[in-house]
């Protein structure tokens, strides 16, 4: 279980986790050890899943977000995990949700432009037997974007 000061560091390496332990420490108002000692904790017990940076997609050349709905055929455990294996090796699909009532999954996809969907599309889901159907929203703008876990 995870306490009140767990909850500060947490929510502190969220807002910016290039920090160092002392001003961590400082922030959530705890010895630097015991912030050191924390945090490892956290790390161990996979609170705390990775560290990394953001990177704005505009910053970096052409981008395209899509999301996409997909169902298939059948969905037997063992061919749920295959699709998801399938998307797992795939570096343009940033996320995959298993969801219901409606389709069985809904992926995050960022490509440079449309020609690149279409591509992935091909190589992810016309080519594999199990999907039914793909239902594709292109983001014409984004409002908002949010890693942080409300604590």
């Amino acid at each position: 279980m995870i306490d009140e000061i767990d909850r500060r560091i947490l929510n502190a390496l969220q807002v910016d986790a290039s920090q160092t332990n002392a001003e961590l420490a400082a922030a959530v108002h705890v010895s630097p050890p015991t912030c050191l000692r924390r945090v490892k904790q956290l790390r161990e017990s996979g609170v705390i899943q990775r560290q990394v940076a953001i990177v704005a997609p505009e910053k970096v050349g052409p981008s395209l977000t899509a999301l996409v709905e997909i169902s298939l055929d059948i969905q037997a455990a063992e061919r749920m995990a295959e699709f998801e294996a399938l998307v797992a090796g795939e570096a343009a699909v940033l996320q995959c949700y298993r969801v219901a009532p409606g389709p069985d999954f809904v992926l995050v996809v960022q490509v440079a432009d449309m020609p690149a969907y279409h591509a992935l599309a091909h190589r992810l889901f016309a080519s594999h037997a199990n999907v039914r159907n793909v239902k594709a929203y292109f983001s014409t703008f984004r409002s908002k974007f949010e890693t942080r876990v409300a604590l």
